[in-house]
């Protein structure tokens, strides 16, 4: 029997997912960055400047991106003052579109980019001494995987960071969210990017994905410890954190 699993509310072939994801992210890489700030209102922007002070990676340390997309999370880190960033994703024309807002930003030094699938990460053990990922592990196929990944390649005191959109606590404004969500974006996905499909899926796989203290423990089954979680705008995403000790 055929082994599956959810791809938005659909369930495909478990080997299948991986390539259908990719192709979603090859239709919406063009128009990534502007339906980031039409699906989210902006506030992207300010979740993603809690979470990479969260990350908190110096000089002295190298960054693991994981789902780095198209540089958002790596291109905040490195003017934070991260030493060296690694941009990682299995979509190559993301990080395509990536390599070319460094270079706009003058931001090419310390940086590098690998096209790979973040449940094998081409790094050996403890090579990093932080590891993030932004809206990223809802797409993966086995998110286990990928933990277990990020916690192998940490150093003994890093750290890995997970930005996801979660459960929101407000219930009075979950109508208002999932109509939002189900209506208002693949509307929008069609009209600025001609593909409402590809929004449909993203706002299917959100409510998909574990909730908080769910995901808590899948890090702390993947070996990390001081394991917690902090809820942005009312839990509509969440910074997740866990130490390799």
């Amino acid at each position: 029997m055929t082994e599956t699993t959810d791809f938005g509310f659909r369930e495909v072939p478990r080997d299948a997912k991986a390539s259908m994801v990719r192709e979603v992210f090859n239709s919406v890489a063009p128009k990534y960055d502007v339906m980031n700030d039409l699906m989210s209102l902006g506030l992207h922007r300010a979740w993603k400047q809690a979470f990479v002070a969260a990350i908190g990676a110096g000089p002295r340390d190298t960054l693991l991106d994981l789902a780095a997309g198209t540089g958002d999370v790596a291109f905040l880190a490195k003017r934070r003052g991260a030493g060296s960033v690694i941009l990682a994703d299995i979509n190559a024309a993301m990080l395509v579109v990536g390599e070319g807002r460094a270079a706009q930003k003058g931001l090419v030094e310390g940086l590098s980019f690998v096209c790979c699938d973040a449940e094998k990460i081409p790094l050996p053990d403890g090579h990093v001494e932080r590891v993030s990922m932004a809206f990223g592990l809802r797409n993966c196929t086995d998110k286990d995987a990928v933990l277990r990944e990020g916690f192998r390649v940490l150093r003994p005191g890093g750290r890995m960071c997970v930005l996801e959109f979660s459960r929101l606590e407000v219930a009075a404004l979950r109508p208002l969210y999932d109509a939002w969500s189900f209506k208002a974006l693949p509307m929008i996905g069609q009209r600025v990017a001609q593909d409402a499909e590809s929004y449909q899926y993203l706002a299917e796989s959100i409510r998909m994905f574990p909730d908080q203290p769910t995901l808590a423990g899948m890090m702390e089954r993947a070996g990390f410890e001081r394991v917690g979680w902090r809820n942005l705008s009312g839990g509509i995403c969440a910074i997740h954190t866990g130490w390799k000790l």
